[in-house]
């Protein structure tokens, strides 16, 4: 083998090797994800997602999210249940601004199942801020988990 030859298959081989270390098995993420939390949505009842996600530092409710909430009203209303809805962050920011966000958040929530026809006598807030994060790492991922507001059936 000459000399090129040799240079020409490490070349290769190295390539191969990069493309393929930079493969990834796992499904490509976008900056939509923020919001549709696939992870850790759970549900209120069979059917009825019980979370929505928010961008960093927003409260603001995206279409998603109020698809999400015309679900639940629906089955609020039609079950008669009383819930609670956990306004929660991520967990930079002082535990002061997170409370407020988290309590934003779910007012936010609040304000919307109040809008589709639920009775404000059968909503109550709370907000955790960053106390109870549903993903405890460091990451963008974590911290898209995070924020969030979870309506769960009042005890």
């Amino acid at each position: 083998m000459s000399l090129n030859n040799i240079r020409n298959f490490a070349l290769v081989a190295v390539l191969g090797f990069l493309v393929s270390a930079c493969a990834t098995g796992g499904k490509k993420r976008t900056s939509n994800d923020w919001y549709t939390g696939t992870d850790t949505v759970k549900f209120l009842a069979a059917g009825v997602p019980d979370r929505v996600f928010f961008a960093t530092n927003k409260s603001s409710l995206h279409t998603a999210s109020k698809s999400t909430l015309n679900k639940q009203a629906a089955y609020i209303k039609s079950s008669g249940i009383s819930v609670v809805v956990e306004g929660h962050a991520d967990e930079r920011g002082t535990r002061e601004y997170n409370l407020a966000l988290g309590e934003r958040r779910a007012n936010a929530v609040r304000d919307y199942l109040m809008s589709q026809g639920v009775s404000g006598s059968n909503v109550t807030v709370i907000s955790y801020g960053k106390e109870r994060p549903v993903n405890p790492e460091s990451s963008r991922l974590a911290w898209s988990q995070n924020r969030r507001s979870v309506t769960v059936k009042a005890k």
